[in-house]
């Protein structure tokens, strides 16, 4: 199997180097090779873009650093390390968080005592000048931003956090280039192998066949799927932005050329790469041209290429997609554990603030009950309740139909709550990228302003902004998967209503929920008497307590459980242990739950893991405060 090339690139290794090389490309063949011939069997230049592609994985294996290859041996051994509870994301911009990446290390003890032991460095590589979708938009994928350093800071950082057994994940976007990158420029100059590298058009007459049924993503700032480029003469897709070039992934050489780019980017040290965008790639024309089945077959192949030349790193796939089209995203049918180690949990934080707001989780429970299986082969879930995104309220019509209420309506009552626009609103968000001929609206705002604490005015407006805060860290701490908090929400920075004067010059309101990392608040978060004490505090137990609690590992089994009161939800952690039942009160009245309902859900020694009182019995039930979270044995 091996070519010419691939032999000369592993001629200096050792004997067991090679070997090792060897066992892992003869393990993961079929799981690489299979994908990659549905997608380029029937492309003329199919053999010589396979052979480039075993030349790539043997080149780059040969040129990975020593403690990174032990690395890749440890996680052979262990595989389930990602699955484990004492997995804590923590999620900033460089900037944002220390300046530089040579300043991050400054800040090593913070991410320790918060838990953190996956940290993902928002967009570092290299993006075009100006307006670039917050780092998306990437002109060189093989230099950082030059704002946030240089490659070799990069490295120095991924070795600073493996010391401390941090794993580093950065963002590594498939769909799209920056028009600046080197194919594009190429492909503007006619370079005609270059231009196989894009969706190109002479005219308008596919690209207004396509638009019957594509999306808009950003109507307000980038409506429409194509973009005039004078230099070529020539209609380029463009999904996202005019400046972001889909890539034309029915070409192999863009393959083996982002293979390449990963694995170049794994011998840097990055142990997770977040894929952007990875619904979009494939186009079908009659279709909206996202979830088609090659993208999983693409995802297949470049987690296959990993497996052999990188072991040690796994991926996530940002796909935000509906309930029906995620689960794939994590494997499924033929696709079973090769596809993505890590998905986000969209309809998780969707869910719980539609909660939050009508008081009922009768949605939630529904939603998490029909459309999420549990278990998944080597994959598991990225929890979160906010990101550097929007929120896009996707609540079907189906769902909210079975429920008897409009889906629309809801959708609509949820992007107006969350700007505090609706009467008993606690939250402070802003509208973002609104559709007037769909009534498409979605929401902005940092998870304290959405929770509450920025309009609160009272001591007991505030205690309840905080118990929101909490409890939602303890439901994406116990629900499955990797908790992800997002820089600042540990001690509830609010809106950055300044947000144009620190957006990189984009006219973005995103920027409203990407603060500047505020030192000093954070100085305050040994003091239990102010509210970046209480709120760290609360977070650093609850992820203390996850790490300590072997139920939630990853791959075990969670059943949702039917509830005795509208604000409850709850679910059951399953092991060789016994039962964890997790309980949530998504309202401000306090409940109570018989002892009927725990013994029947299996508790058996009414231990409360989460917190360090016991149960509240009052007579024969116990209490739930308001937006409490228990997790009980």
């Amino acid at each position: 199997m091996l070519t010419e090339t691939a032999k000369d690139a592993l001629a200096d290794l050792t004997g067991a180097d090679r070997d090792l090389f060897s066992l892992r490309l003869d393990r993961s063949a079929d799981d690489l090779f299979a994908p990659f011939d549905r997608l380029y069997g029937h492309q003329p230049n199919h053999a010589e873009a396979r052979a480039r592609l075993i030349d790539v994985l043997a080149t780059r294996w040969a040129s990975r650093p020593a403690d990174l290859k032990a690395l890749d041996l440890k996680r052979d051994l262990e595989p389930d390390w990602f699955l484990r509870p004492s997995m804590v994301g923590y999620v900033f911009y460089i900037d944002r968080f220390a300046g530089k990446l040579r300043d991050v290390p400054d800040h090593l003890d913070y991410l320790e005592e918060l838990g953190a032991t996956y940290v993902h460095l928002m967009p570092c590589l290299k993006p075009r000048e100006g307006d670039n979708d917050g780092g998306y938009s990437v002109q060189d994928y093989r230099q950082i931003d030059p704002r946030f350093g240089t490659m070799a800071d990069f490295e120095a950082l991924t070795a600073a956090f493996r010391e401390r057994g941090i794993s580093t994940c950065i963002d590594l976007v498939l769909n799209h280039t920056a028009r600046e990158h080197e194919w594009a420029e190429r492909a503007r100059a006619g370079d005609a192998k270059y231009q196989a590298y894009y969706r190109l058009f002479d005219d308008r007459t596919l690209p207004d066949r396509y638009e019957e049924t594509l999306l808009e993503i950003f109507p307000e700032q980038a409506p429409g799927n194509f973009t005039w480029d004078e230099a070529m003469g020539k209609w380029v897709w463009t999904t996202f932005n005019t400046h972001q070039w889909d890539l034309n992934w029915e070409n192999p050489d863009v393959m083996v050329e982002i293979v390449d780019i990963m694995l170049d980017l794994a011998n840097r040290g990055a142990e997770v790469l977040r894929l952007d965008a990875v619904a979009f790639m494939w186009k079908r024309m009659g279709t909206q041209c996202q979830n088609q089945p090659e993208v999983h077959d693409i995802l297949q192949a470049l987690r296959a290429a990993c497996c052999i030349a990188a072991a040690g790193v796994i991926h996530k796939a940002e796909a935000i997609v509906s309930p029906v089209d995620l689960i794939p995203y994590l494997g499924a049918g033929r696709h079973t554990g090769k596809v993505g180690n890590i998905a986000y949990h969209n309809s998780l934080m969707v869910q719980f603030w539609s909660a939050l707001a009508s008081r009922d989780t009768g949605l939630m429970t529904r939603v998490l009950t029909d459309h999420f299986p549990t278990g998944h082969q080597n994959a598991t879930w990225g929890t979160y309740l906010r990101c550097h995104d929007d929120i896009g309220w996707a609540i079907t019509d189906e769902d909210a139909g079975a429920l008897g209420f409009s889906g629309a309506a809801h959708r609509d009552f949820l992007a107006e709550f969350y700007r505090g626009n609706f009467d008993g609103s606690f939250a402070r968000g802003v509208l973002f990228q609104y559709n007037p001929a769909t009534n498409d609206k979605r929401s902005n705002g940092a998870l304290a302003s959405l929770a509450g604490l920025e309009a609160a005015t009272t001591d007991g407006a505030r205690d309840d902004a905080i118990a929101r805060i909490l409890m939602g860290h303890a439901l994406i701490a116990s629900f499955g998967g990797i908790p992800l908090i997002y820089m600042g929400d540990e001690i509830g920075l609010t809106n950055d209503h300044a947000w144009r004067d620190h957006s990189r010059g984009e006219d973005d309101s995103r920027w409203i929920h990407r603060p500047l990392m505020d030192w000093d608040a954070a100085a305050r978060r040994s003091d239990p008497d102010t509210v970046e004490g209480r709120i760290f505090a609360g977070v650093q137990d609850i992820m203390a307590r996850r790490a300590r609690t072997p139920q939630i590992h990853g791959a075990r089994p969670r059943e949702i459980l039917p509830v005795p009161a509208p604000g409850l939800f709850a679910f059951r952690r399953l092991g060789n242990e016994a039962p964890l039942i997790c309980v949530f009160n998504f309202a401000e009245r306090e409940a109570f739950v018989h002892g009927d309902w725990w013994r029947q859900a299996g508790v058996t020694d009414w231990q409360d893991v989460l917190n360090a009182h016991g149960p509240d019995w009052q007579g024969d039930a116990i209490r739930v405060p308001p937006y409490a979270a228990m997790w009980v044995v």
